[in-house]
């Protein structure tokens, strides 16, 4: 008679090693788990996307003030320098901001206000001096057109978009405050923690390439500050000439027309332009001689900054060949506006220091 022998253990049945039984064979090969995988990840992706883009203006508020901070640094490092805690640096150069946006606000807000008292003033004189314009009155007479804005102006309709447009202005003003104030409570938070920051992104490199890694940033982080630095003297070297040249040409509102210069000057390649032609226009307000005399003054001064002053503040701060200032600011300009444009270039040094320090070796050495 033959032994009887034990059944074999089915790959199911527990055995004292594996409880629960032999798990079963992997389906990373299977077609179905394969295209849901693929699914799940295009999903996510997609979420991700939405998400940053439902989070961009608050995301593009926090990049502003991180470089406004990172650009204020070198400011409060110098009045560290002088042995001041860097809490006192901070604060007294945080004033300072305050101070000049509070100086703006005083130039620039009394001149519009009563720019639009004198308009809405005059407004009764402009109509009728319309009305007795031969052409206007000849149109008048064909098309009706003063009598149908009469109409529209008195009509409730005229009412509820003026309501509405002021409204609008009233928001936009409200968010633009708003803004103002986030940008300058997270630029005083960033200023504060920075060293603690740049340590914590330091950490996440690997141990044996932190201290390249720390050397690299700081180069990159004293780049953007030096850029920043040497934008903000170009533009008060820029407001400070001009109101002493429209003081003296006798041009109204000389202050606020330098302070627009000075911040319009800040935005690369464009801004020095809109400055200039709207501080020329004010000067054409004046007599035709006035608006030539700031056109020929704006446009010897543009020559000796941008051949002069700004290569003599920028030599020891952003090196960045002008090619590709050019480049960066137009990429900056044309995915996030002004804000990229004035980003732009300090990227671009970022990067050519990468490329110089980090890819050209390597690409040697392989």
């Amino acid at each position: 008679m033959l032994p009887l022998t034990a059944p074999a253990a089915s790959a199911s049945t527990p055995t004292p090693e594996l409880p629960f039984g032999r798990p079963g064979r992997s389906m990373s090969g299977n077609p179905f788990m394969f295209g849901f995988t693929a699914a799940l990840g295009v999903l996510t992706a997609w979420w991700l996307v939405q998400a940053v883009m439902s989070a961009s203006s608050v995301l593009i508020l926090i990049i502003v003030s991180l470089f406004l901070a990172i650009g204020l640094n070198p400011a409060v490092e110098a009045l560290q320098k002088r042995h001041l805690p860097r809490v006192v640096a901070i604060i007294i150069v945080f004033l300072c901001v305050i101070l000049v946006f509070v100086a703006f606000g005083l130039a620039v807000v009394p001149p519009l206000t009563t720019q639009s008292t004198e308009f809405v003033d005059k407004l009764p004189q402009y109509v009728q001096e319309l009305q007795n314009n031969p052409t206007i009155r000849d149109l008048d007479q064909r098309f009706q057109l003063l009598t149908k804005l009469q109409q529209y102006v008195t009509s409730g309709d005229f009412g509820t978009q003026m309501f509405g447009g002021v409204l609008g202005i009233g928001s936009v003003v409200i968010g633009a405050v708003f803004n103002s104030l986030t940008v300058l409570v997270l630029t005083l938070y960033f200023l504060g923690s920075l060293n603690s920051l740049k340590k914590l992104a330091y950490r996440l490199v690997p141990r044996s390439r932190r201290t390249r890694a720390s050397l690299l940033g700081d180069q990159i982080i004293d780049s953007i500050g030096g850029y920043v630095a040497g934008n903000l003297i170009i533009s008060l070297i820029a407001g400070v000439t001009t109101f002493f040249f429209l003081t003296f040409m006798e041009v109204p509102y000389a202050l606020a027309l330098a302070l627009l210069v000075a911040l319009t000057d800040l935005i690369p390649l464009v801004g020095a332009f809109i400055g200039a032609g709207v501080a020329s226009l004010v000067g054409f307000f004046v007599s035709p001689t006035v608006g030539v005399v700031c056109l020929i003054f704006f446009t010897i001064y543009q020559q000796i900054e941008n051949y002069w002053i700004a290569p003599s503040v920028m030599k020891s701060s952003v090196d960045v060949p002008p090619l590709a200032t050019i480049v960066g600011a137009l990429l900056g300009g044309a995915l996030l506006g002004v804000l990229g444009a004035l980003l732009g270039i300090p990227l671009v040094a970022a990067i050519l220091l990468i490329l110089r320090e980090v890819v050209f070796p390597r690409q040697e050495r392989a």
